[in-house]
């Protein structure tokens, strides 16, 4: 055997070796031969740590125990934002209140302009109706002077009386609209008094409301978050429900504890079998009698 073979030899086996460490021929229905592809023993155990990762619970799978856990936790979370809305007191719909008195003063006063403008319009048309009537008045007084017979002077005499009684009719009118002209700038002064007072008196609410809003803004933003993280451990359904029993309910609790063998929310007796439902923790139970979602103090931490 001459060297050159020796070496090829030599340079063939590593090859070939790191080729079945790899690849190996897999004999299938005695006709085709499939390469698959083995892998190293690092590669599998990379593998297997990922497949033993936790992959994250569904809503769905949680149990009763621990939905109507995280239920109670957004109830607090809420009970929380309402004490923080309840120290701004009726400041909230004071602003309301004054913010629809500018606007319904706002807009009486251009009702009022709408109307003065159209009052000084028909004035001006009355105005023009008198020059034209004293116009004619003066021609047909000029034509009385060459009648020619008593039927002429007469239709003449009837056209200036009745150039006068429109002239008399549109002074007459002029002074109407004068005076509820008048009657409306009055309105139009006392509104914008009034306007100022309330736009006085919005500023200085407006501070105030801005003021306790800007003390606990941050202390609120950071319970709306955690209240929303809460909502997306819930399922939609029982949120839906939680959400609706919270909105008729007068305090806003929608989940309660049994207090005295009651009922949290409403002091209604609960019976002696029900609470050990309740215990239990195996399925959702609602009151009897105000329909809020009743919990074992122990799951809402109280003794």
């Amino acid at each position: 055997m001459t060297k050159k073979t020796k070496e090829v030899e030599k340079t063939e086996k590593p090859i070939k070796e790191q080729a079945k460490q790899k690849k190996v021929l897999v004999n299938e229905g005695d006709t085709n031969l499939v390469e698959a592809i083995v892998l190293s023993a690092d590669e599998q155990e990379d593998i297997s740590v990922t497949n033993k990762k936790e992959k994250p619970v569904a809503v769905e799978d949680l149990s009763v125990e621990q939905k109507l856990t995280n239920l109670y936790k957004l109830q607090t979370t809420l009970s929380e934002i309402d004490k923080i809305k309840t120290l701004r007191g009726e400041l909230p719909l004071e602003v309301q209140d004054l913010e629809d008195d500018v606007a319904g003063l706002q807009t009486r006063i251009q009702n009022f302009m709408l109307d003065i403008k159209d009052i000084d319009t028909t004035i001006g048309q009355q105005r023009i109706k008198i020059t034209d009537s004293n116009t004619l008045i003066n021609k047909y007084k000029e034509q009385l002077d060459n009648v020619r017979n008593n039927r002429e002077f007469d239709s003449l005499s009837k056209e200036i009386e009745f150039q006068g009684l429109e002239v008399e009719l549109a002074e007459k009118r002029i002074r109407e609209f004068t005076a509820e002209s008048k009657m409306i700038n009055e309105e139009i002064a006392k509104c914008k008094k009034m306007l100022e007072e309330r736009q006085i008196d919005l500023r200085s609410k407006k501070e105030e409301l801005n003021g306790i809003i800007s003390e606990t803004k941050i202390q609120e933003e950071q319970l709306r978050e955690k209240a929303k993280q809460l909502e997306t451990t819930i399922e939609p359904r029982l949120l839906t429900a939680f959400k609706r029993i919270r909105k008729s309910a007068r305090n806003g609790l929608a989940v309660v504890y049994i207090q005295r063998d009651a009922c949290g929310g409403c002091f209604n007796k609960i019976p002696p079998q029900r609470q050990l439902d309740i215990k239990l923790r195996k399925k959702t139970i609602v009151c009897e009698h105000c329909g809020r979602i009743i919990i074992d103090p122990q799951l809402a931490g109280v003794e």
